[in-house]
């Protein structure tokens, strides 16, 4: 442990000493080190998207108002398929030609801040009409994506975990509506029918497996910090997370087909819209899905359950947003971009289309959320300011393979009760602590 630990912490210094050099090297073509201007005000900026094709009609929609609003100021439009956006990224950082504005969703902002790319955008948007109007939750979110005091993207949009249930089941068992976790618990067994092959639930036991179970952990030990007071010790493998994830398990086989165990989102949102599941946990990315298949008569989608005392607690689910890259040559035309895109028109319109939850707030009382239950009830659940935000440690350079390939497996192991709950919770306690070590060292070692 202490080799790996030190291989990769060595590892992780030498990055980003290396990246300081690279940017220092760099000359007048668009990299880090060249530390642009704010510019005319006017000209050409280009927008590179991080998730271009599916957003890229909307995209085109609100560009398109917004050189009618501003017509000095051309925006050259680039989509990025969002498997390759983050290495577009690093290799314009390295090489020179990035945009002046990019989409930067929570999980990129810790790698491309530590190559010291981004903009600080605390006071532009202090001086700007975002002032008060950006859901507090996202801001949070971002800014502790990045890992450090300043806030580097504009949040745009938000999903968020929704507990999806089969209101005609419902109704044909008498039950109410699964507010509370125990009213959650109630329903996944008084909806079994293994006879019939009909479930209560449908858990995620294969890939994205792990952010569930944390929404479930949390959800249940209302726990609302991801670390403890000193930041050094992390709370996943608290004994109320340890009992709570027993019980959220427990449901297997008991309320849950066998076959969850290498269940994926594609596969659960086929059994809960074929009439075999009487409940999904999942975002808002489904949500459309299932009004294709069902209409809006036959299901709901709310906001994750709540104690018995009324507190909701979930974790962050990574939010969209938009940065200013430091090489821009015309920071002021490219923030004009920004601050329009998260305006109260765009962004409700870039919220519609996308079915996610908007950043504005004034964008969130518009009345298409009215048809979109599922996003108003999550709109609701974020803006209220009742619902705690259990931030996850996007910033951590090791999380995505953490809370990934390294859990996944070991999550399934539990599931099948070859390894109880507080065993792989304290593996993975043990292996994000020394990761929040390695980061925090990393942090002290930066140029």
């Amino acid at each position: 442990m202490k080799m790996h630990r030190s291989r990769r912490l060595a590892s992780a210094i030498s990055l980003v000493s290396a990246l300081a050099l690279t940017a220092t090297a760099c000359g007048d073509d668009g990299s880090v080190a060249d530390g642009g201007g704010e510019g005319p005000g006017t000209g050409n900026i280009v927008f590179w998207d991080e998730n271009g094709g599916v957003r890229t009609a909307v995209w085109n929609e609100i560009i398109a108002d917004f050189e009618k609003a501003n017509p000095g100021i051309d925006v050259q439009y680039v989509g990025l398929a969002s498997t390759e956006a983050q290495s577009k990224y690093d290799t314009a950082i390295q090489g020179g030609g990035l945009p002046d504005v990019g989409g930067v969703g929570a999980a990129m902002i810790a790698g491309i801040t530590a190559q010291e790319a981004l903009e600080p955008l605390d006071e532009r948007i202090g001086d700007s009409t975002l002032k008060g109007k950006l859901n507090e939750a996202m801001l949070a979110n971002v800014k502790s994506a990045g890992g450090r005091d300043e806030l580097y993207t504009v949040p745009i949009s938000a999903t968020n975990g929704v507990l999806y249930y089969r209101t005609d089941l419902f109704e044909k068992a008498q039950l109410g509506e699964p507010r509370t976790w125990d009213d959650f618990y109630k329903a996944a067994e008084e909806l079994t029918d293994k006879k019939k092959n009909v479930f209560g639930y449908t858990i995620r036991g294969g890939p994205g497996s792990i952010a569930q179970a944390l929404d479930a952990m949390y959800g249940q030990s209302g726990i609302d910090s991801f670390w403890d007071a000193s930041g050094t010790k992390t709370t996943v493998n608290d004994p109320r997370n340890v009992e709570a994830l027993e019980k959220y398990v427990g449901l297997y086989r008991k309320a849950t087909p066998e076959a969850d165990l290498n269940n994926d989102f594609t596969k659960m949102v086929a059994q809960f819209d074929s009439g075999s599941i009487g409940m999904l946990n999942h975002n808002l990315g489904s949500y459309q899905d299932h009004v294709k298949a069902l209409g809006t008569d036959k299901f709901r989608g709310i906001p994750q359950p709540e104690l018995a005392d009324g507190t909701r607690v979930m974790v962050s689910n990574p939010v969209s947003g938009l940065g200013l890259f430091k090489s821009s040559k015309n920071k002021a035309a490219a923030w004009k971009f920004i601050e329009f895109a998260a305006s109260h028109e765009a962004n409700s319109k870039f919220s519609e289309s996308a079915g996610l939850i908007p950043a504005n707030q004034e964008a969130a009382e518009d009345a298409w959320l009215d048809k979109a239950e599922a996003t108003k009830l999550g709109a609701e659940a974020l803006f209220s300011g009742n619902t705690r935000i259990v931030q996850l440690p996007y910033y951590l350079p090791d999380w995505n393979t953490l809370s990934k390939a390294d859990s996944e497996p070991g999550f399934q192991k539990v599931i099948l009760g070859r390894t109880t709950a507080e065993e792989f919770l304290d593996t993975f306690a043990d292996q994000l602590n020394e990761a929040q070590a390695e980061w925090k060292q990393m942090r002290g070692n930066r140029p």
